[in-house]
């Protein structure tokens, strides 16, 4: 008979470990000595030390789910149970129920771990919807648009909540954004139908237009002319190819009718090459005018140079579209002036601009405070990842503050 501490083999070959409870058959040897017996049944004790050693080290440095893991304590207790090892076999257990607490804490940590994901996707779900719904009275067609698609993007990123309260968030989302494009599609519809009347309206005028384009009746046709040009501003703009369309067939009268008065009178030619000098002049003295600096003065002088320029007679037909383009040029930028203008001092978007502010200014000091506190209670790791979203609001909130400057405050 040959024994160890942890176990011994007898006359007939049987193996057996010691335990607490007693001896517990092993196995039975035959095929050689009963040291190699023992030995035999030693290294299956030392397999069971390195795959638990194994575990161990999973556990604590790689993913494993929990399930996982206590599948395979399961699987590494039972072996131990069987005694089909010599050895101790009780430090075996005690570190298998150490690992099932390191195990079932981890378990914890990750639940807890989830739920604060999931809060704080929550938080930021309500966040966006709360958004969309603001942006969903925006006027600001292009720059709302442009953010609720960003505002999807986000959301796309963000993990899903427990499926109640998702489809609740995502309803009042959708909904925000459908009711800005029901508005939107109704603004252009409206726009739509303005350039549908005004381009009714204006071929009216090109009817009538071309009528009189072969007119002798220079004094009282030419009048007409004038009226027509005026009843042309007023009618607003047709889409953008009917209105260039329209305009040269418009202008295209004109000139059949001007040109014939002008061979006509072709002593007046003299004088309209001297209207063509005062345009020039005028023109020159209309581009003194950009880039506007005081709108309010650069209207009144271009006010007051347009009539001038009407006052003026004809120029020359092949000098027109280049010195009326001129002219076109100082009050298209005048008219942008004035629509930066009225975006600047529009009193809702600055209104809307001084509450994003507002609450960016909050969100960065509630996370500073955050920030100090982490630190003071020496959480670096907490402390740096507030800080970096602590960065990231700062920047919104600089993005913000240059918005507001340009409502001038």
């Amino acid at each position: 008979m040959s024994s160890d501490p942890w176990g011994r083999v007898d006359e007939t070959g049987t193996v057996y470990v010691r335990t607490a409870d007693g001896e517990k058959v092993v196995g039975s040897w035959q095929a050689g000595s009963p040291e190699e017996a023992l030995a035999y049944f030693e290294r299956k004790y030392d397999g069971l030390v390195v795959e638990i050693g194994l575990l161990e080290r999973r556990v604590r440095t790689t993913d494993l789910s929990a399930k996982d893991a206590m599948t395979a304590i399961e699987h590494l207790r039972t072996q131990v149970d069987e005694h089909h090892a010599v050895g101790d076999l009780a430090a075996l257990r005690k570190r298998l129920d150490a690992l099932v607490a390191v195990v079932e804490s981890r378990r914890e940590e990750r639940k807890a771990a989830k739920a604060k994901q999931s809060e704080e996707a929550r938080t930021a779900k309500e966040a966006l919807v709360a958004e969309a719904e603001e942006l969903a009275a925006s006027e600001q067609w292009r720059s709302a648009g442009e953010r609720l698609r960003a505002l999807v993007d986000t959301w796309k990123g963000l993990p899903r909540l427990d499926r109640k309260t998702d489809d609740e968030l995502w309803h009042r989302f959708s909904h925000a954004r459908s009711a800005f494009s029901k508005r939107r599609k109704a603004h252009f519809a409206s726009l739509d139908a303005q350039r549908e009347d005004a381009r009714k309206a204006k071929e009216k005028l090109v009817a009538e237009a071309e009528a009189l384009s072969g007119s002798t009746d220079w004094g009282p046709t030419a009048a007409r002319y004038r009226e027509l040009m005026q009843d042309w501003k007023s009618a607003g703009r047709a889409q953008r190819e009917a209105e260039d369309e329209l305009w040269a067939r418009f202008r295209g009268a004109q000139d059949v009718f001007f040109q014939a008065r002008s061979e006509v009178f072709a002593e007046r030619d003299a004088e309209q090459a001297g209207n063509l000098t005062l345009k020039e002049e005028l023109a020159a003295e209309a581009e003194k005018l950009l880039p506007v600096t005081d709108l309010k003065a650069a209207r009144a002088a271009f006010r007051s140079i347009n009539e001038r320029w009407e006052a003026i007679g004809h120029v020359p037909r092949d000098a027109r579209p280049k010195i009326e383009s001129r002219m076109h040029a100082v009050e298209r930028a005048i008219q942008d002036a004035e629509e930066s203008e009225w975006r600047r001092t529009n009193p809702e978007a600055r209104a809307r601009a001084a509450g994003l502010t507002g609450q960016l200014q909050a969100a960065v000091d509630k996370l500073q405070e955050q920030v100090d506190k982490a630190r003071a209670a020496g959480n670096t790791a907490k402390a740096d990842k507030l800080a970096k979203e602590l960065e990231g609001r700062k920047a919104l909130l600089d993005q913000a503050l240059k918005g507001l400057e340009e409502f001038g405050g």
